[in-house]
């Protein structure tokens, strides 16, 4: 089976260009959307792909940074399911793929050196090993590198936002929208019409979980909506 797992970390952001990007490739692929903030580890889907995997699986992700909210969390992961015969695929990292790992593993040296001095064997016996163990060790810095950096990359980006703000505030630029007033965007009336279509209190036949997986939003934003819905 190939899953794809996306996954975005604020209200704000959209699945689509992740979705893309995996099904041009990967078409068939079953597809786990994945949205959490970064104030909370839950991840419902993450897990419930946990309990479906399999070995020889193969799970894809747009880029490093959808498979973890950090780096040694993402590591871990990495490690556990490689352990586990999964395949990962990384669109944007393809040098960390499993495939490559596993590529370093097979391409380790594999010497019988037999003298027949014991001390000369073991010294190149242990010398082989100490090479091979060097080479992993390289592989296995790389793969957990890419996390970080990813890691690394957000944490820039919202120190740089919060820099913004706090300079724009000092330069008296209002920020957010005056109190009280609703925006409205494309994504804010697809919703609300599926709401007004299907959601129960609309005289639909859903419930509220299940609106929400048609809307392909928040929850935050899904009871928003809904006021919005209630309002009109």
């Amino acid at each position: 089976m190939i899953y794809a797992y996306c996954r975005v970390s604020t209200p704000h952001q959209r699945l689509e260009r992740q979705i893309t990007n995996i099904t041009e490739l990967y078409p068939k692929a079953t597809i786990f959307r994945e949205f959490y903030t970064g104030t909370t580890q839950n991840r419902p889907n993450w897990e419930r792909l946990m309990t479906q995997i399999k070995k020889e699986d193969t799970i894809v992700f747009d880029s490093v940074s959808r498979m973890s909210r950090n780096a040694a969390e993402g590591f871990k992961d990495y490690k556990m399911l490689y352990e586990s015969g999964v395949n990962l695929i990384f669109l944007n990292e393809p040098l960390i793929n499993t495939s490559v790992f596993d590529s370093t593993k097979n391409n380790l040296l594999n010497i019988n050196i037999e003298t027949g001095n014991t001390a000369v064997d073991d010294f190149f016996k242990g010398n082989v090993q100490l090479i091979n163990n060097f080479m992993m060790a390289l592989a296995e810095q790389q793969i957990k590198a890419a996390f970080e950096q990813s890691e690394k990359e957000v944490t820039d980006l919202h120190s740089r936002i919060s820099q913004g703000m706090r300079e724009a505030k000092k330069n008296g630029v209002k920020i957010g929208l005056p109190q009280g007033t609703t925006l409205t965007t494309k994504k804010s009336l697809e919703c609300i019409a599926i709401i007004k279509k299907h959601s129960k209190d609309f005289g639909g036949s859903l419930e509220d979980p299940d609106v929400i997986k048609l809307c392909g939003c928040s929850r935050n934003s899904y009871y928003k909506y809904k006021k919005e819905a209630k309002s009109n």
